[in-house]
């Protein structure tokens, strides 16, 4: 029998998991022509209400990046964070969206997804091409004793959620960081390779898929349980300020 890591330090936890969207966000900068988007360049350092709690988000965009968000939020005290990379794509081509959120406060909480493009039943080849590659992925994680499923009590949270979504609670260790961060890359390696030779969408097209892509994107930011805790954390007009960031909402006022 394997004796269990030792469960480390939560600093080491954090410092890790952050480090792993650093490694995950420089693969997809080296592939794309990325620009800091200004709408959210107050948000790159805030403090919340308790000066402990300390925040980071940042913004980006570019001509088939539509908006990419690097956000952390951590509680030096108390040892929380939660962090988050999405890439929401342009509609020129349909492959899904990107998105990676991580967690940690006592056990690693980890979530990683292809957010769809359209609807699945209605469109088998998306089904097959896209998400058929991560159902054995998929699989393994559900049969991995040290993993434990995380189904959210949201209604709103679950229906964002793919078929395949990879989405977790496990101890930090060392083992189980490395998973994750191995998982993370192959996610972020087989998106880019869609991405090289995905057929471009019709011109007359565009318009509904970058309608769809808006909506989910401000849906899925505006209806996240967490905003409330994060209120408490944060105040009203900060966590305001954060969730119409998550989805660009002031990006063509400035």
């Amino acid at each position: 029998m394997v004796n269990p890591q030792p469960n480390l330090d939560n600093a080491v936890v954090f410092e890790q998991l952050w480090q792993i969207t650093h490694e995950l966000r420089q693969k997809i900068e080296a592939r794309f022509t990325l620009h800091p988007e200004p709408s959210t360049k107050d948000l790159e350092e805030y403090t919340g209400i308790d000066s402990n709690v300390k925040g980071s988000m940042k913004t980006f965009s570019g001509s088939e990046i539509d908006w990419l968000v690097h956000s952390l939020l951590h509680n030096s005290k108390t040892g929380f964070s939660t962090m988050r990379l999405t890439t929401w794509l342009k509609p020129h081509i349909s492959v899904p969206h990107l998105a990676f959120e991580f967690s940690s406060f006592g056990n690693i909480l980890f979530y990683i997804d292809y957010v769809p493009r359209n609807d699945l039943l209605m469109n088998l080849d998306d089904l097959n091409r896209y998400y058929e590659p991560v159902n054995q992925t998929f699989l393994t994680l559900q049969s991995d004793s040290r993993l434990s499923p995380f189904i959210s009590k949201s209604l709103q949270v679950r229906v964002f959620q793919s078929p395949i979504s990879l989405c977790y609670t496990c101890s930090p260790t060392e083992d189980l960081l490395t998973l994750i961060r191995t998982i993370s890359h192959e996610m972020v390696d087989r998106w880019l390779g869609w991405i090289d030779v995905a057929e471009a969408v019709p011109e007359s097209m565009r318009k509904l898929l970058s309608e769809r892509d808006l909506f989910i994107r401000r849906y899925s930011a505006e209806s996240d349980p967490g905003n409330k805790k994060a209120e408490q954390i944060l105040g009203n007009e900060l966590t305001n300020k954060l969730v119409k960031a998550l989805w660009g909402g002031d990006r063509f006022l400035t």
